[in-house]
């Protein structure tokens, strides 16, 4: 797998500051794409364990809230291959919960332009992985970006079809109902003064 850039101390792709990974490749080619660039699934680098080791050690400091991955496309099959056991040793690193030191969690936003039907079992983008990737997440932004239904007042998204999917509020509903998480799904709540547009 190839990324196409690492953006570190980002605040536009997910809550608080974070170190952003866009991996390279993408077959959607939705028209009007910010990051068309990436859709190569070889433009950029090669996707290292010296990169991940990077990335981890980015994490490791009070100020940054946790890892952000988008693209390009997370979900596409060979890309899901190849983040998998990065995503594992993110989540073993920085386990869901405080810190010891009292700090927040680190959490991990995934950006994708599948829904979450997408994701589930038979479904057209559900690799033998993508189950575990799905379990380091907390939040996923699904959907694709459709220009036409561009919104400027959205948060962490482009269009208004994209969902924020709390993930960890999902996965609970869904054992709670007995029903896959596609059946289940819980919404992120933003803060107030953002969700309302007002001061």
């Amino acid at each position: 797998m190839n990324y196409a850039e690492i953006k570190y101390f980002d605040i536009a792709n997910g809550e608080g500051v974070r170190t952003s990974l866009f991996v390279s490749g993408c077959r959607r080619g939705c028209p009007g794409c910010f990051n068309s660039g990436a859709w190569s699934f070889a433009a950029g680098e090669p996707f290292t364990r010296a990169v991940e080791d990077k990335i981890i050690a980015s994490l490791d400091h009070p100020f940054c809230d946790g890892l952000t991955v988008l693209g390009g496309e997370p979900m596409e099959p060979e890309n899901q291959r190849g983040l998998v056991e990065f995503l594992e040793r993110v989540r073993e690193r920085f386990p869901r919960g405080a810190r010891p030191d009292g700090s927040p969690a680190k959490t991990i936003w995934c950006f994708t332009g599948d829904t979450l039907d997408e994701l589930m079992p038979g479904a057209r983008h559900r690799t033998e992985v993508t189950g575990r990737m799905l379990d380091c997440i907390d939040i996923l932004v699904d959907g694709p970006w459709v220009q036409e239904l561009h919104d400027i007042s959205l948060r962490f998204r482009g269009s208004s079809n994209q969902r924020l999917i709390d993930l960890n509020a999902t996965r609970a509903a869904a054992v709670e109902l007995g029903c896959p998480l596609s059946d289940a799904v819980r919404l992120w709540e933003d803060e107030r003064v953002y969700a309302t547009h007002s001061m």
